[in-house]
């Protein structure tokens, strides 16, 4: 199929957010059960990556994965859900992935989600992503890596606000395959506000790499430069 359409924004809207926003504001927490989970969350920002990436490879179906199976059921499809790809450094789990001849795409979404865990495990999330990013680029160098993060505006301060923006945007833009390994194609913070539902309008700053708006964009260039006149597109 040709790459025939753009990819679109990353559909995130605030009717979608307000449940866990509710829920988040009993108990200042989403917990990993029930209906408005950080489960529930990460999933609702894998299907909106999923919709949009299946929409830029030509309208491709998307499909559940076997998190069992090394291979897709389905050679020329998205998959969202977990799929297990074994990299250069460890077996390691994604959310969406693109996966015709080997990894060509695979996106991870992290959620931090409230103010204990984002001081204790921020940093830890960090080098998660810069190994998963490792783990595929060793294997699959011109594969496009992309990952969002999601936090509820209250949950991030000063000093973990700065500090967190700071290394995610060195940590994305990896622009060629030859560029290190630890950098991923593209990286967003996405900080929501659980009272509204509402994507935060200002953090990051608008001429920051990783703004939700920026993530579709980035990725189209990396695959488009990688991939566009090979099969299948």
């Amino acid at each position: 199929m040709p790459l025939s359409h753009p990819m679109l924004p990353i559909n995130i809207r605030p009717g979608d957010l307000k449940p866990f926003g509710d829920t988040w504001l009993l108990e200042e927490n989403l917990s990993r059960g029930g209906d408005y989970s950080s489960i529930k969350f990460g999933e609702l920002i894998d299907r909106a990556v999923g919709a949009s990436l299946a929409h830029f490879l030509g309208d491709l179906p998307i499909i559940k994965p076997n998190s069992n199976h090394l291979l897709p059921s389905d050679m020329n499809a998205v998959e969202v859900g977990d799929f297990r790809v074994v990299g250069g450094v460890r077996p390691q789990n994604f959310d969406v992935g693109y996966r015709p001849d080997g990894v060509r795409f695979a996106f991870d979404s992290k959620t931090l989600n409230d103010i204990e865990s984002v001081g204790k495990n921020y940093q830890n999330m960090i080098n998660d992503l810069a190994t998963e990013a490792t783990t595929v680029h060793t294997r699959f160098p011109y594969a496009v890596v992309a990952f969002i993060v999601a936090i509820p505006r209250p949950a991030l301060s000063e000093p973990q606000e700065s500090a967190l923006i700071q290394t995610l945007e060195r940590m994305s833009n990896r622009s060629t395959p030859q560029d290190q390994p630890h950098l991923a194609e593209a990286v967003s913070l996405l900080i929501w506000d659980p009272y509204t539902g509402n994507i935060d309008p200002d953090v990051p700053t608008t001429d920051s790499s990783i703004r939700i708006e920026n993530f579709s964009t980035l990725v189209e260039a990396s695959y488009t430069a990688r991939y566009k006149g090979l099969p299948p597109h």
